[in-house]
């Protein structure tokens, strides 16, 4: 039964809420609950047991009634917390690009964002249609703007929102995320039809776009080889109508596109999770690229600002992983000479810091999150494993997965003309470097006392060993490297390593698991594979058992 504090927060909500379809959607699962529903009491304790927590990746949650959902006041107090913030900071005037994706109501929240700022007498740009996060991402220093807002929850399921907001042209961090949350909880206080609102704002349409798809297009030289065939799939979401404009600016080929996930759609109707590192997300892709028999197939997520690669091997068509897309296009750079800090978080391959060292270029680690990776002074690359990448820094202090396209593509079509293929060129890497094989492990929990439990765990009693090899731990919540504190613990060894931490952004742990193998151990690259295989297989279990879930 609901509690009378939970019933008065509800009508209190309800008289505030200026959207009728949340008010409706109040008002059944308040009925439900009324005659016994408990999925639908469920749904309201947890939806007014607090609000959202405005963090270093902005706000993301379900669509819904309450604070702890996404809604018309919940976006509403976020714009006017970000408003008064800038105001603090002393940019009264400050210009704000709002964009948006296509997801539902992604629209109704960016006008919402704009009329507020707006009202505040800040100077917002509004994107005239939805547009992927990188463009906004590109769009807040091509505008001279202070700050920006993204209306996304990027790779999230259908019924997910979210509310991602850059300050001085990149993600927000410490302190500035907390001093935002302070100001959007001073003004929840207030009724929502008392904050200041204005349609005195500005929209930004073909201009933005056009300097984005410019920069983009000259990623690639007007020499390099263009010869490929290839499949595009942008995942229902807003990407592919950027990515053709970019296509035809740099004279690459048209894909082979993915017709049923070529148009945007909140429903996400072909896939069951709109992310292309979940299993059967690129099941359209591959099937139309074997086909095809083409060269590579490319998928961004619904924003845009990741991308994937698939590819043929030996043993059939496979997607790359994070970290192996992270090296070839690294290599890449490195042997272009392209000179700056190349950079990578502490759950990605340490292979990228051995690259680097070998190439006389600095390396940097950083905690995870492009709002760290975009900060690092004097970047030139910079990647996590979740399929993230920088390539273009000066332009997009984020991962772009647009950019990353066409880094790709460049490469793909400079290996075919020289008969080569991203499989041999990832051999080739492993051969130098010395192989290094990266895998997952992650538990989603209903309750997440689990994973503070299992945390607790690992700190209190770690295992020293890992596959055989004894392991150092190290407690990042204390800081390390030099990096500020963070909830993770890192156990490694001359071979195996793994970094657990609690996802960011789902009810999960994550476990980042790493084998490497020196260039000598990898010489017979299949028998090193087997090798590391076998190592990798003993590691999950053995972290597995560490954490006990």
């Amino acid at each position: 039964m609901l509690t009378e504090a939970t019933l008065a927060a509800i009508r209190s909500w309800r008289e505030d809420d200026p959207d009728p379809a949340t008010q409706t959607a109040l008002d059944h699962l308040v009925a439900q609950a009324a005659q016994g529903d408990a999925d639908a009491e469920a749904e309201l304790a947890d939806a007014f047991a607090g609000p959202l927590t405005f963090g270093t990746a902005g706000l993301r949650a379900a669509l819904g009634p309450g604070p702890g959902r996404m809604n018309r006041v919940v976006v509403a107090h976020a714009a006017a917390g970000l408003a008064r913030h800038l105001i603090a900071a002393g940019a009264p005037d400050a210009r704000v690009l709002v964009g948006y994706d296509a997801r539902y109501n992604s629209d109704v929240f960016a006008r919402d964002t704009a009329e507020i700022l707006a009202g505040y007498g800040l100077r917002p740009l509004l994107t005239e249609t939805h547009v992927p996060t990188p463009v906004v991402a590109f769009g807040i220093g091509h505008l001279l703007c202070e700050a920006g807002v993204v209306v996304t929850a990027s790779h999230n399921p259908p019924q997910d929102n979210g509310y991602k907001v850059y300050v001085g042209g990149s993600q927000i961090v410490p302190p500035t995320d907390a001093e935002i949350a302070a100001q959007i909880a001073q003004v929840s206080a207030e009724p929502t039809a008392a904050l200041p609102r204005s349609t005195d704002y500005e929209t930004v349409g073909d201009e933005l776009l056009t300097a984005y798809v410019t920069r983009a297009a000259s990623l690639i030289g007007a020499d390099d080889p263009r010869e490929l065939t290839w499949v595009y799939t942008p995942m229902h979401g807003v990407g592919a109508a950027v990515v053709t404009r970019v296509l035809d600016k740099a004279g690459l080929p048209a894909p082979h596109l993915v017709a049923e996930q070529a148009e945007p759609d909140p429903a996400f109707p072909t896939v069951s999770f709109p992310n292309p590192e979940e299993p059967g997300a690129l099941d359209l892709a591959l099937a139309l690229a074997q086909q095809q028999d083409a060269d590579l197939a490319v998928a961004n997520d619904p924003d845009a600002d990741r991308c994937a690669l698939a590819a043929p091997f030996a043993d059939g068509w496979r997607m790359l992983t994070g970290d192996e897309l992270g090296t070839l296009l690294a290599d890449d750079a490195l042997r272009a000479g392209r000179a700056g800090t190349y950079a990578c978080s502490v759950v990605s391959s340490t292979l990228l810091g051995t690259m680097a060292e070998a190439h006389g270029q600095p390396f940097a680690t950083t905690l995870t999150g492009f709002k760290w990776i975009g900060r690092v002074p004097g970047l030139t690359f910079g990647y996590e494993e979740a399929i993230g990448y920088c390539t273009d820094p000066q332009a997009v202090a984020d991962k772009d997965g647009i950019s990353t396209l066409v880094r790709i593509l460049g490469l793909a079509a400079r290996l075919r003309a020289e008969g080569s293929t991203v499989a041999r060129r990832l051999d080739e890497i492993a051969g130098r470097y010395g192989l290094h094989l990266t895998s997952q492990l992650s538990f989603r929990v209903r309750d997440l006392t689990l994973i503070s439990g299992a945390m607790s765990r690992l700190r209190e009693t770690p295992p020293t060993r890992l596959a055989g090899e004894g392991v150092a731990v190290s407690d990042l919540s204390a800081g390390w490297g030099g990096l500020p504190p963070t909830d993770a613990v890192l156990l490694e060894g001359a071979r195996v390593r793994a970094v657990v931490r609690p996802s960011g952004t789902e009810p999960k742990l994550k476990c980042y698991l790493q084998v490497r193998l020196s260039p000598a151990e990898s010489a017979d690259l299949p028998a090193a594979r087997r090798q590391a295989g076998d190592l990798m297989e003993t590691v999950r279990a053995e972290v597995a058992q560490a954490l006990a879930l």
